[in-house]
């Protein structure tokens, strides 16, 4: 899943449905660097340690599998949803599976599973901002389909990585994955691109008002200097 901000012109479904689903999704992760690479990494590492083995484990936004191949060498019961059919479609091919995991096309807001089914649901990478959806919405779903003492877990970008992740959005674009970068712009924590694409974050503050909003206790911390975990358990 890609940091997938607000999006003008095409509308954001449209515009990953049309330039960054299967292939071209998983080509954004190949240019990543080095930095980036040790970010995504330590937000599934930091997930994974979160899950105690047979638990149902649910990920919003799971794209093309990336995230959801590494949480199932901790359990297979693995769930991913996503609103790209084409990046489901790659998911599920089978030779990345020891079994067959569950995929659906799914908005992350309105989940088709009843209350309390799964152990942990995981949203990284910035899903939060990136789903272009109300996140206290977001959230309140995520804490339904959790059972009483299960967790939920989203990520955000931390400010010390914004150098690192701006980098990373230019070689994007550079190679024709977004468009070009507006850099006039772009800052304080947000990439806009001339075509109309827009990422945005959230911060620990924003974290913290969302969870006392909803009215659960969420532990927030900075994870690698790259990420800000918003963990909640659920009562």
């Amino acid at each position: 899943m890609l940091d997938r901000g607000l999006g003008g012109g095409e509308g954001l479904k449209d515009y990953y449905s049309k330039r960054l689903s299967s292939d071209r999704l998983r080509r954004v992760y190949e240019l990543a660097t080095p930095r980036v690479r040790q970010y995504l990494d330590a937000e599934i590492r930091f997930v994974m340690k979160k899950i105690r083995p047979g638990a149902l484990v649910l990920e919003l936004g799971c794209g093309y599998g990336r995230v959801l191949e590494r949480l199932a060498t901790r359990t297979d019961k693995v769930t991913g949803i996503d609103t790209s059919l084409a990046s489901l479609l790659m998911a599920s091919r089978t030779d990345i599976w020891d079994f067959s995991p569950l995929l659906s096309a799914m908005d992350a807001v309105c989940l088709g599973f009843r209350e309390g089914v799964f152990d942990l649901v995981a949203c990284v990478q910035n899903g939060i901002s990136a789903f272009k959806v109300d996140p206290q919405q977001l959230i309140m779903e995520a804490l339904r389909v959790t059972r009483p003492g299960g967790r939920v877990l989203f990520s955000s970008y931390s400010e010390r990585f914004w150098p690192d992740r701006l980098e990373w959005f230019r070689i994007q674009a550079d190679h024709g994955l977004l468009g070009e970068i507006d850099e006039k712009a772009t800052g304080n924590g947000v990439i806009v691109c001339k075509d109309g694409f827009m990422a945005t974050t959230i911060g620990m503050d924003g974290f913290r008002h969302l969870a006392k909003r909803i009215g659960v206790h969420a532990e927030i911390q900075e994870v690698d200097g790259s990420s800000i975990f918003c963990d909640i358990e659920v009562p």
